[in-house]
């Protein structure tokens, strides 16, 4: 298993304990950078230490600061968002490049209903 497949069933299995979810943000907004494929993807977390972690280890995002969204706000306003804007959702982004796992926004919820 890659470290991105552990980091995404990590998340899958700390969200189904938790209340919300994390991102990053600057006075710009939450970033969604291209991928390798030239889609683009949100970054979210499943705890605010793996958010901050990104945040303190990866110089493209020493400006940033956290935010917490419940998790009922984002399976009902901010996953259809991305799915309508055709942003992937990165999960649990590590490392000083910040990468990780991007997948559909409709696969999150499958994930999530499994767990």
């Amino acid at each position: 298993m890659s470290v991105s497949a552990a980091h995404a069933d990590a998340f899958d299995r700390e969200l189904a304990t938790g209340e919300a979810v994390w991102t990053i943000e600057d006075d710009g907004g939450v970033p969604a950078p291209p991928t390798g494929d030239g889609d683009r993807s949100m970054p979210f977390w499943s705890r605010e230490s793996r958010a901050r972690a990104v945040i303190e280890g990866s110089p493209a995002h020493a400006g940033f600061r956290t935010r917490e969204i419940p998790l009922a706000d984002w399976v009902t306003r901010w996953l259809p968002g991305l799915r309508g804007d055709g942003i992937l959702v990165g999960l649990d982004w590590s490392g000083t490049w910040a990468t990780g796992y991007d997948i559909e926004p409709g696969a999150v919820l499958q994930r999530l209903a499994a767990e």
